[in-house]
């Protein structure tokens, strides 16, 4: 099977109903955004050297890749609830925080390439969940769509300082 289909090169592309749409389109943005976080994690995967996280990273780009599915319209996916996976998000941040000094200022997005990276792993997050809410006027999606983003980058910030504590990289923070 070729890779090439040719069937795109004038703007559009097939969603899975096999209806086509302009690449331009807001929800074919939103599933560009995901994949982008994808493989933004994937970077993060192969910069970390803790299993437990890499294999928590793994599910989670299992999980976009099923909320891509369901944003393109698969009838396998049509009913993707994602509510369990808010919860274990949730049980992930829950546990970092445990090991990490309280909150009490911004910080920066630096201390090395690692945090850099998540952080815009996070902030891909972030766009893509900004994305489907504007999306969520064109077409219905599951609610826990957007509770798993939303999630996601709270983790994704956690992640960042959960990186930092355990490498001893002290947090850039705003002065006051």
């Amino acid at each position: 099977m070729k890779i090439y289909t040719k069937t795109g090169d004038q703007g559009e592309t097939c969603l899975f109903d096999g209806s086509r749409t302009s690449k331009d389109d807001l929800r074919i943005e939103l599933i560009g955004d995901i994949d982008e976080l994808s493989a933004h994690l994937g970077l993060v995967h192969s910069l970390l050297d803790d299993a437990k996280t890499n294999e928590f990273i793994v599910k989670i780009i299992h999980n976009l890749f099923h909320l891509n599915a369901h944003l393109a319209g698969a009838v396998k996916y049509a009913s993707l609830d994602l509510s369990a996976e808010v919860v274990n998000l949730e049980s992930s941040i829950d546990e970092m925080v445990l090991s990490l000094p309280p909150l009490v200022n911004f910080i920066y997005p630096l201390g090395s390439q690692t945090i850099a990276t998540i952080h815009i792993a996070r902030t891909i997050c972030r766009r893509a969940e900004r994305k489907l809410v504007a999306a969520g006027l064109e077409f219905k999606f599951h609610p826990s769509s957007l509770h798993y983003l939303n999630r996601l980058s709270d983790w994704l910030f956690t992640l960042a300082r959960y990186v930092a504590e355990n490498n001893q990289i002290e947090e850039c923070i705003l002065a006051n």
